[in-house]
């Protein structure tokens, strides 16, 4: 049986002592030591290719088995690119696997993506995002 077809492991519940202590390390968000012309986008794809939801995110495109296009309203190129596996939920489990980013070739405002297995076979993820530019 391939690890394609296995059920991820489902996520352990934390314990109150875990939210409690989370919930004391807690600190708003601010944007204390940014500069002014900082921005951060992040888009959240489904291994399909559907766009689920962003931040400056326009669209996303599934272009072959484990490859995606995603484009966003601002030009990326000086931009820096972080992914990361993972589902487009809230709460659960993803698949292993591991992911590539980098700007997309001939489209300024785009980021091409690769997923694969964790052996290194195309495969189709859903994965996060994050673009600081």
């Amino acid at each position: 049986m391939s690890t394609e077809s296995k059920k991820p492991a489902e996520q352990p519940a934390p314990s109150a002592k875990d939210i409690a202590e989370a919930g004391a390390q807690l600190v708003p968000g601010t944007y204390v030591g940014m500069p002014p012309t900082a921005q951060l986008f992040w888009a959240v794809v489904e291994s399909t290719g559907v766009l689920v939801r962003g931040f400056g995110a326009v669209s996303a495109t599934r272009i072959a088995t484990g490859q995606y296009q995603v484009v966003f309203s601002h030009d990326l190129t000086r931009s820096g690119y972080v992914g990361s596996i993972g589902l487009t939920g809230a709460v659960g489990s993803a698949p292993s696997g591991e992911i590539a980013v980098v700007g997309r070739f001939g489209v300024p405002n785009g980021v091409f993506v690769q997923t694969f297995t964790s052996t290194g076979v195309a495969a189709d993820r859903s994965f996060h995002l994050t673009i600081s530019s």
